[in-house]
């Protein structure tokens, strides 16, 4: 990294981060992350109580359909994870397959990530932590393997980038008594309102393949590209809606066999975004297949993601 740093706030909105040809709009937004699951019951368990998901939905299952679960946050009609159940699904081994390495759960407040760590930690439950210098967060292995993070944004007058744009990471030890004592005494009641998905992490098997997709293509800007391995891609100067390493190369793809992700939700701000996305990923030679959703766009490690539309209000 660069040791001339700034403030983020220092520097125009157009020297942050590498740009692509044709760049997704700030208002972009992650959706529902469509997860494969070996027991329903099993993770329900982890993801409401542990978590603090709300369960929005569910649906048995039938002789030509898996058993589901939607989950969101109460109050909220946005579906955050989808889980699918395929009672052989094997288990994901550490770094052991192309496709999801995280999904990221941000919290509004800094008292919130206090709060839900208190809430682990009484339930015994082993939890990973860093200071990213942009945001705190802890990490949490679900029953399947997967990774979830619970983290908090600082504000990004607080974060800091290279004299080239680049916004500065890091992996420092989580300031642990500062993020319990800014939860106060009030306990931990599930996610809060307001919490969204806030970015995911692939494991790719090439860096320069990966950016050809998620940059080029779908017009994400490189936002941290100085780290050993990885690339973080983002849209509106935010640090990542996207994490992109090549940390497990030489691992084989997830297959139809595995707990593995579906596909995710990219939420764009009309039809037309959506529609012109979709070309460009088209045009670059990349499988787009069309849905009652949207489009569907497979990157070369089979992680596919489906272009949604925000409603539009009536003239």
């Amino acid at each position: 990294m660069n040791t001339a740093l700034l403030s983020y706030s220092s520097l125009p909105a157009e020297r942050i981060g590498v740009h692509p040809p044709v760049e997704l709009p700030a208002s972009i937004r992650l959706g529902a992350v469509y997860l494969l699951v070996a027991s329903l019951a099993r993770s329900l368990e982890f993801y409401q109580h542990v978590l603090g998901f709300e369960l929005l939905s569910q649906v048995p299952a039938t002789e030509n359909q898996a058993a589901v679960a939607d989950l969101g946050v109460a109050g909220s009609p946005h579906v955050l994870v989808r889980l699918q159940e395929q009672s052989n699904a094997r288990p994901i081994p550490r770094r052991g397959r192309l496709g999801i390495y995280h999904l990221a759960v941000l919290l509004p407040t800094r008292a919130d990530l206090g709060r839900f760590l208190k809430h682990v930690w009484a339930l015994g439950v082993h939890v990973g932590s860093s200071n990213h210098n942009y945001s705190e967060a802890t990490y949490l292995t679900d029953p399947d393997g997967f990774t979830i993070e619970v983290y908090r944004d600082r504000p990004r007058n607080e974060w800091q980038v290279s004299a080239e744009g680049e916004i500065q990471s890091a992996l420092d030890p989580l300031d642990e008594a500062g993020v319990l004592q800014a939860a106060g005494v009030t306990r931990w009641q599930g996610l809060p309102a307001g919490t969204t998905i806030g970015h995911l992490h692939f494991y790719t098997g090439n860096l320069p393949v990966a950016a050809a997709f998620y940059h080029q293509a779908l017009g994400f800007a490189i936002e941290t590209w100085s780290l050993s391995g990885a690339l973080f891609v983002g849209a509106g100067g935010y640090h990542h809606h996207l994490g992109l390493n090549v940390w497990a190369a030489g691992s084989p793809t997830a297959t139809d066999a595995d707990a593995r992700l579906l596909y995710w939700e990219l939420w764009l701000p009309d039809t037309a975004t959506r529609d012109a996305a979709a070309a460009r990923l088209q045009a670059a030679g990349y499988a787009v297949d069309s849905t009652p959703e949207g489009p569907i766009a497979t990157d070369p490690w089979n992680i596919r993601v489906l272009l949604r539309a925000e409603a539009q209000p009536q003239a």
